[in-house]
């Protein structure tokens, strides 16, 4: 039986980040309960079980399926409601990342269990021995203690970044066990018909240490080469605001926000973002925030650690030649 069992992602055979984020709280979990931390991969190698295993897991399923092969989400859902059957954990981690946000309540409604959302932190009750959740509500103005008195396992949806990973230990040994799924292909509703991979460059949104977001108050789409600049200088992403998206500027895989990409970045600037409560629930765990907007009253100052009060035009020209400057000296 599995005390924690962390649901993992890969990138082809490759642990993803978040994997050893969550493998970090299962193993705090997991060390003050005395119950052993198991991870699960889907279609994952006995390579990745081990990365997965020096990364703090104490054993690792393999869920081997020729339906997961597209990794269509009814076939993880089904796959992985298997493991958990087999496993028996406790807890159950999950990532609040694309895959994640909707594996997470569908696991949760096979299994008939509850799940708390958009976690910051997960921790053991002294007390009771149960999970306390810790996750953001009213627009990141305040933080929820959740916990789950009657149901087992108890399920959290952890957000990127949220714990930094363990140092990888290559001497640490753990059971690899190959779970054959078995699924029937009646359970995928969806039927792939193309895969279109989008070409990125430089950082990832959701990995940068700094974020240059803009917002509406830009005026339009071109003042983004000016923040694309800013966001060079300081090894940086853009990010946008989700008007910024629907008003078709840039893609949504720019927008920042409860239904964009959360981010963790040492220093977030915005530049003509309002702060609207959507848009903070994706931003709120920044460690500093500094903001630009003419409009003193705007909802983004009661975030952020430094703020300027007027146009942009009239304070980014000079504060990127500024970074410029101390960048080329």
């Amino acid at each position: 039986m599995a005390g924690v069992l962390v649901v993992g992602e890969l990138n082809g055979d490759t642990l993803q980040s978040i994997t050893g984020e969550l493998l970090a709280a299962g193993r705090g979990i997991g060390d003050a309960s005395g119950e052993e931390v198991a991870v699960v991969l889907l279609n994952g190698s006995e390579e990745a079980g081990q990365a997965a295993i020096a990364l703090g897991a104490d054993k690792a399923y393999l869920a081997q399926d020729d339906v997961l092969a597209d990794l269509q989400l009814d076939a993880q859902v089904a796959a992985l409601a298997k493991v958990c059957n087999e496993a028996q954990p406790s807890v159950v981690l999950v990532g609040r990342t694309l895959s994640g946000r909707d594996v997470g309540p569908r696991l949760a409604f096979r299994l008939g269990v509850g799940l708390a959302q958009d976690c910051l932190e997960v921790e053991t009750d002294g007390d009771s021995g149960k999970v306390v959740a810790v996750r953001p509500v009213y627009g990141g103005n305040a933080l929820a203690k959740v916990t789950f008195p009657d149901t087992s396992p108890q399920m959290v949806v952890l957000r990127a970044k949220a714990y930094e990973p363990l140092d990888a230990d290559e001497s640490r040994t753990g059971e690899i066990v190959v779970v054959n799924t078995d699924l029937d292909p009646s359970v995928v509703k969806a039927r792939l018909v193309e895969t279109v991979r989008q070409e990125s460059e430089g950082v990832r949104l959701e990995d940068a240490n700094v974020v240059i977001g803009g917002g509406r108050g830009l005026g339009g789409p071109e003042p983004f080469d000016q923040l694309e600049d800013l966001a060079g200088l300081l090894g940086g992403a853009v990010g946008a605001s989700r008007a910024v998206c629907d008003a078709g500027w840039l893609d949504h895989s720019y927008q920042v926000g409860l239904t964009g990409k959360t981010i963790t970045p040492d220093l977030y600037i915005t530049v003509g973002i309002s702060g609207a409560s959507q848009h903070m629930a994706g931003c709120s765990a920044s460690k500093n925030i500094v903001a630009i907007n003419r409009d003193g009253d705007a909802n983004i100052f009661k975030s952020a650690n430094f703020g300027v009060v007027g146009d942009w035009k009239n304070v980014l020209p000079s504060f990127i030649e500024t970074v410029r400057e101390l960048v080329d000296s």
